[in-house]
């Protein structure tokens, strides 16, 4: 073995105990979710009837809970001085939701499941991102956020993998989603979703914080100049990046069936769970800059693609690659947040980093939607369309991020 090798596994076992439990409840949890939220719409559109704008509705409201929730969970988390359990109140919640999956006959009570999900993912992301940053040294920023950003993907690509089995066990080669079906999955979801809850509550501990650390005011200046730079320049890549129904429905049109999407889908998360860990290793001994910057000239390249492919096989391809960017960039960003705020403002700086891109989300795929197929009368500029707008704003923000020069990491 190397020496660079035994270097990589050795910062990640020195890794503390509350990095790894954090990784392990969201590795539980996105077993959890992933099998269940994937197939939802589904079972509102095969079991339940609901029409496609219902659904919108749905995703649209919960999505946007949850990212105001964010910017005050976060927030308060600096306030009372504690991460943990405001995190563990958002994962109960969250698992305390996947029994009313199964119970639900109507939208409306499937709406408030899922809502209730949001919720607790409101509820906990900025406090626990806020936790990581607070066990981890900064020089080990990255990794520890890279290792969180695979143990949740691999936690999403093994959901994937038990939905796709027990439908394939459950109905064969049925096209519609059948309700037992749906349920089986309910019902499995439980056990990882209540572990999740039991991991965090028992593994992690908080960090005290510093004697004379003033509790922060709720206000976006008091994060100071070079975060919200680092904002504005996030925010505009995000405007161009769209949901990624989008790339599931441009496989869709060029061919690619409903197994050959589960199985693209698959392979992007695998490829996503294996370069976060080494990603965020590199980025704290090169910089975090340096590979966001990286990570958007590969999405542009990859939604330039999007836009221009002409065969199920090169999208299986592209989609594949594009778990280079999110193995590059994601985590990369989240530790980037905590080098540029103090340590009394992280949680505030979360619940602002989560919340304002989860907001963008929908004007970002409403402007996708509206590229693609138009409105009112209108037709639009046709499916390639949002993928060129999205690669241009990529490069956009890369070329912002390249010219702008972050003061140096916070160190405590």
């Amino acid at each position: 073995m190397t020496e660079a090798k035994q270097s990589f596994t050795h910062r990640i076992k020195s890794l503390p105990r509350n990095v790894w439990a954090v990784s392990l409840t969201s590795f539980f949890m996105d077993i959890s979710s992933e099998m269940v939220i994937n197939i939802l719409p589904l079972f509102l559109s095969n079991v339940l009837g609901v029409k496609t704008n219902v659904i919108g509705l749905i995703e649209g409201v919960a999505e946007a809970t949850a990212s105001i929730l964010k910017l005050f969970s976060g927030w308060l988390s600096d306030k009372i001085g504690g991460r943990k359990w405001p995190a563990v109140i958002g994962y109960a919640i969250s698992a305390l939701s996947k029994p009313f999956f199964f119970f639900a006959n109507s939208w409306g009570a499937i709406a408030g499941a899922r809502w209730a999900d949001r919720v607790g993912k409101g509820i906990r992301t900025a406090p626990r991102d806020a936790l990581v940053a607070d066990s981890i040294q900064p020089q080990q920023r990255g990794i520890a956020f890279g290792f969180h950003r695979a143990a949740d993907t691999g936690g999403a690509m093994l959901g994937l993998m038990i939905a796709l089995l027990v439908t394939w066990l459950a109905q064969k080669q049925s096209v519609d989603l059948s309700a037992n079906t749906f349920h089986t999955i309910v019902l499995i979801s439980i056990a990882p979703a209540i572990l999740a809850v039991i991991a965090l509550a028992i593994g992690t501990k908080d960090v005290k914080p510093k004697e004379g650390v003033e509790r922060p005011k709720f206000a976006l200046k008091s994060l100071g100049k070079p975060f919200m730079t680092f904002m504005l320049i996030v925010s505009i890549f995000d405007l161009g990046n769209s949901s990624d129904a989008f790339l599931v429905l441009r496989a869709q049109e060029r061919g690619l069936n409903v197994l050959g999407i589960l199985g693209m889908l698959i392979t992007f998360n695998l490829i996503y769970t294996l370069i976060s860990t080494p990603a965020g290793s590199l980025s704290d001994r090169i910089g975090r800059r340096k590979l966001i910057i990286g990570g958007w000239f590969v999405y542009a390249a990859i939604y330039l693609g999007f836009g221009l492919v002409q065969t199920a096989a090169q999208v299986w391809i592209l989609y594949a690659i594009y778990g280079l960017y999110y193995g590059l960039a994601y985590g990369t960003a989240k530790a980037m947040v905590a080098d540029l705020v103090p340590v009394s403002m992280r949680g505030t700086a979360y619940g602002t980093y989560n919340g304002i891109l989860g907001l963008l989300d929908f004007p970002a795929s409403l402007i996708a939607g509206i590229l693609w197929q138009g409105v009112g009368t209108w037709q639009g500029f046709g499916p390639s369309a949002p993928f060129f707008f999205g690669a241009g704003l990529a490069l956009i923000a890369a070329v912002m991020m390249w010219s702008w020069k972050p003061p140096v990491a916070v160190q405590a």
